[in-house]
């Protein structure tokens, strides 16, 4: 048996990723084609030998239970250990909505307590890497800190996003700045931490901070109770519209650093009955990662496809994302755009075409490289023109595009627009 239970954080919204989380939490994100991005804690734990793992939820959880179900896909439908979610509750000193990831914990403590395992691996649920657990519990325990969080090196023009730390020669963490505007250093934490079960209890229940790292760490630091583990390999935060992009076009590179394809650590997942891809007589493919189901009769390129994609004759696809069962209809031309499921774009449509980068003032600081986002069953009317940083949010139909867009007329929506209700 392990050493050590898990806990996922999967419970936070996140306004960065906009339209892919107005209808789901972030964990459940579709990612890489056929993933989500939760199957990479949770295929970390099972390939770590771990299979006691708790979901901690609140925050539109429905798509995420449906996902991970009984946990089967994992080998954790069972009656010892195995998958439990964890969902938000009213009553008791503790019962009432998550206010961050110590919180969450706090308020699942009489959970924590009832597990037979020494230490606890707290991770999160949003983030993209392949990372075997064990050495890391190994070098916790050789240690003999209370707590120890795994950190690997970034940029210095990213460290404004992470907390970040300062360590001595024996691994000691001997300061933490969460997200700092400027700083020396560039060892991130990358949101991974090992507790000792019965620390992690005494911590929690003295100190009334709500989030571990920006409440609770700092102060153990200061008290010299933090180890580090430095981790060498990929790891990705796709927190934000650009991240998450750039993390899908990542994966189309000719030897991309996340390698999905190694036999000894799986990814696993719920994965779906499909057919095999279908490739018409007059499609054109290229530097694409498609699902099964897809059904391509026009061009692909530099894209990544989720099940059941469908792309008609004569349209075109650059430089996209496009999530399940969504249909780009002949002659449409998608170029920049990350598509949510079932989502439509109609014949003769141009999405992602101005030479005007506009900002979207939804999230200016977020959309403004250029990418457009459609969200989950909406419709795209025929000849209507989208342009740059466009947010179409979920379910948006014909209607809500207005006069004169639906027509084929050339008219269009302006770069930085946003149609529909923001479902947030």
């Amino acid at each position: 048996m392990s050493c050590a239970f898990a806990m996922i954080m999967a419970g936070a919204d996140n306004a960065d990723l906009s339209v892919l989380t107005e209808v789901r939490s972030e964990p459940a994100v579709p990612f890489a084609g056929k993933f989500r991005l939760i199957d990479f804690s949770l295929s970390n734990c099972v390939n770590s030998g771990i299979h006691n793992v708790a979901v901690l939820t609140q925050y539109r959880p429905r798509s995420l239970n449906d996902h991970i179900g009984i946990g089967k896909p994992w080998d954790l439908d069972r009656s010892s250990g195995g998958v439990r979610l964890l969902q938000p509750y009213r009553g008791g000193p503790y019962g009432d909505w998550q206010r961050g990831s110590a919180d969450a914990i706090r308020r699942n403590l009489d959970y924590v307590l009832q597990q037979k395992e020494a230490c606890v691996l707290i991770l999160s649920g949003k983030h993209i890497y392949l990372m075997d657990y064990r050495p890391f519990l190994e070098h916790h325990q050789r240690t003999g800190a209370p707590v120890t969080i795994a950190v690997r090196r970034v940029s210095r023009h990213e460290t404004h996003r992470f907390g970040i730390i300062s360590q001595d020669t024996d691994d000691r963490v001997v300061e933490f700045q969460e997200k700092p505007r400027r700083t020396q250093q560039n060892l991130a934490s990358m949101g991974v931490y090992v507790f000792n079960r019965d620390f992690l209890v005494e911590a929690l229940s003295n100190a009334s901070g709500d989030d571990i790292g920006r409440d609770i760490l700092p102060g153990l630091v200061e008290q010299g109770h933090v180890a580090s583990y430095t981790y060498p390999g990929y790891w990705a935060d796709a927190s934000t519209v650009q991240a998450y992009w750039d993390a899908n076009m990542s994966l189309l590179a000719e030897e991309p650093a996340l390698n999905l394809y190694a036999p000894e650590w799986v990814v696993h997942t719920r994965s779906e009955e499909r057919a095999p891809v279908k490739l018409g007589p007059a499609a054109d493919v290229d530097g694409a990662l498609l699902s099964n189901g897809c059904q391509i009769e026009g061009e692909v390129k530099r894209s990544v496809l989720s099940p059941g994609v469908q792309v008609g004759e004569g349209a075109v696809v650059r430089d996209s994302v496009i999530l399940n069962d969504s249909v780009i209809e002949p002659g449409a031309v998608v170029e920049r755009c990350v598509i949510d499921k079932e989502a439509r774009v109609c014949r003769d449509a141009l999405v992602g075409h101005s030479d005007n980068n506009s900002p979207n003032p939804e999230l200016p600081a977020r959309l403004n490289t250029g990418l457009t986002l459609v969200g989950k069953g909406s419709v795209v009317p025929a000849g209507s023109r989208l342009g740059r940083n466009v947010v179409i949010h979920p379910f948006s139909g014909a209607d809500a595009f207005g006069n004169g867009n639906g027509d084929g007329d050339g008219k269009g929506v302006e770069s930085g627009t946003s149609i529909g209700r923001n479902l947030r």
